[in-house]
């Protein structure tokens, strides 16, 4: 499997949602929860000329990329650690706005994880998050679990808990358990990128976290049988402008009082 999968590369088309959605001042401190590489925190920081922005992740290699590339675009209003948002101790009310692109519902306890960055932003700010619909609403759930599952009977809860906050009922309880207030939830869809072809879409897929859960147990025949079954779903998917698939995502939005 690959080191790291682009996920820049396949939520492209939801980062002008973010983006506009966050609305960034040139003076605000932005914290951006599970950055990954950092494309929405770097964007954050150009937006905020005269304030910063801080990306949290889990994957130090993810982190560590975020900073080169910020490094490499000159960006100096832009800072990176590895930390888990649930529990690291941000300073108290030291932001001004969250952010998040799909990065938020990973948590083992999400009401303390919202908990504890409602007390790293200050008072009046506003959280703004992209989160999955349900996994029945996402095309490149469906098509990529059928063409490597061949008929098996695939385990459930694939994907490392993204559709944890797929029911705005639930996302809405939590922030509100968390202390958050004003929750409101807008449905999007948008594309989601894989390659610029099908060869390039299964190298791409094989750093996704549902094809590793996919194949798990299964011996080097029986996992080299279901990637060569990925072709014919990239292709079918193959618009001649890159490997493209449905998706389906609530905008969140909520405020500390």
């Amino acid at each position: 499997m690959t080191e790291l999968f682009d996920y820049d590369a396949e939520l492209s088309r939801y980062d002008l949602l973010l983006r506009a959605a966050a609305d960034v001042r040139s003076t605000d401190r932005v914290l951006d929860i599970g950055c990954g590489t950092g494309q929405t925190t770097r964007d954050a920081a150009r937006s905020a000329p005269s304030g910063s922005a801080l990306g949290v992740d889990l994957s130090r290699p993810m982190v560590d990329r975020a900073r080169r590339l910020s490094e490499e675009e000159g960006i100096r209003n832009v800072g990176f650690e590895r930390a888990d948002a649930q529990v690291h101790p941000f300073t108290p009310e030291g932001f001004t706005l969250g952010i998040s692109r799909f990065g938020t519902m990973f948590f083992a306890d999400p009401v303390a994880a919202f908990a504890n960055i409602g007390r790293a932003l200050r008072p009046g700010a506003r959280l703004v998050q992209l989160v999955w619909q349900t996994e029945d609403r996402q095309e490149w759930f469906g098509a990529v679990r059928q063409a490597l599952a061949g008929g098996r009977t695939v385990p459930a809860g694939l994907g490392g808990g993204a559709f944890s906050l797929a029911d705005p009922a639930v996302a809405a309880g939590v922030l509100t358990a968390a202390g958050f207030t004003a929750v409101e939830t807008t449905g999007v869809r948008r594309p989601v990128y894989y390659g610029p072809d099908a060869a390039s879409a299964r190298d791409m897929l094989l750093g996704l976290r549902m094809v590793e859960d996919l194949v798990a147990g299964l011996d080097a025949a029986a996992t080299a049988r279901a990637l060569d079954r990925l072709p014919a779903v990239l292709d079918a998917h193959d618009t001649g402008e890159g490997v493209w698939f449905d998706s389906r995502a609530w905008l969140v939005t909520a405020r500390r009082p």
